[in-house]
């Protein structure tokens, strides 16, 4: 037995040095699921004729079957006992006055929807063709739109204060996205950071599965209702649906769906828990994907485009919504 020291040979073990190791593989994950982008897609796509009239076929032989079901049991009740068929008579024709009422009130709502979308158009017609006589016409409905509403008193005092000061078509429509539409524009915004703090929170720490897409779409369509009561367009179940058609629309073809490695590492700053851990990624990649459903919400349900004010950043959004949630998002 030797007493001196050993000497192994390590000729053989250069292949295993650690500079030759392979790279610890990164957890962040690097693109978000596609079930939101396929469902932006399809919901986004416009039904063929064939589908448009069956389903209003369909819709219309379900509502004749229900009236008449409906006839033949008052009639029923009348012949065979006058007193409950006048119950039955009473019950449906209030059942049909709710029925009209709801009727009006979503024709109401797509009329609102439908204002806002001719005034948006006329301000980009006024801006392009650089016409101050149209550009006073869009700022008039303007202050039509927002007349009775104790929230924009000022800004329409302020607007009908300086309305004859621009000389161009530019200047008068940002004067009036100041005075009226800034205060609402940062409402908006509040809305936004809310809905990303709460997809992101859900996502990041309840560990249920579908918990995070159930949050999700309740969270986008809150934040779409909410944006557009903000801006003034109420909807209803119809006009729900019609908007939130139209901003999806508008993520796909803006091509603003799809969340990439750039604004994750934007939002993250490389924080360490967005990295280690795959639900914290996750978390960042919803509330990303949210405040871009956000910011496409503004966009449709925005009056006027943005000239004066700036467009949201997405990135500035989840930012502000993530402070303090994850290690890297600071302000």
């Amino acid at each position: 037995m030797s007493k001196g020291p050993v000497l192994i040979d390590l000729d053989d073990r250069a292949a295993d040095s650690p500079a030759s190791a392979p790279p610890v593989p990164d957890l962040t994950p690097t693109r978000p699921p596609a079930a939101m982008e396929q469902a932006a897609r399809l919901a986004a796509a416009r039904p063929s004729p064939l589908a448009r009239w069956f389903w209003s076929l369909l819709v219309a032989i379900v509502t004749f079957a229900l009236g008449v079901a409906a006839w033949d049991f008052v009639t029923g009740l009348i012949a065979r006992n006058a007193i409950l068929g006048a119950i039955a008579t009473a019950l449906l024709t209030a059942f049909l006055l709710v029925l009209a009422a709801l009727a009006l009130r979503e024709a109401a709502a797509l009329f609102r929807l439908r204002r806002i979308d001719d005034l948006h158009q006329a301000a980009d017609a006024a801006i392009a063709a650089a016409d101050l006589t149209a550009a006073r016409a869009v700022t008039a409905d303007l202050a039509r739109l927002y007349a009775g509403r104790p929230d924009t008193a000022w800004g329409r005092d302020r607007l009908e204060e300086r309305k004859d000061e621009p000389l161009d078509a530019d200047a008068l429509l940002g004067l009036a996205e100041t005075t009226l539409l800034a205060p609402l524009d940062a409402r908006a915004r509040r809305e936004v950071e809310a809905a990303a703090r709460q997809v992101a929170t859900v996502t990041a720490i309840v560990p249920l599965a579908l918990a995070d897409v159930f949050t999700a779409l309740t969270a986008n369509l809150r934040m779409i209702r909410r944006i557009a009561e903000i801006y003034g367009g109420r909807s209803g179940a119809l006009g729900g649906w019609r908007l939130t058609r139209a901003v999806l629309s508008h993520l796909v073809a803006t091509g603003a769906v799809a969340v990439g490695d750039d604004l994750i590492s934007s939002v993250a700053g490389g924080g360490v828990l967005s990295r280690v851990s795959r639900r914290f990624g996750e978390g960042i990649i919803n509330g990303a994907l949210t405040a871009r459903v956000g910011v496409a919400a503004i966009e449709v349900c925005r009056p006027l485009p943005f000239l004066a004010e700036r467009r949201p950043s997405v990135t500035n959004l989840v930012k502000r919504a993530l402070t303090g949630l994850f290690g890297g998002a600071k302000e």
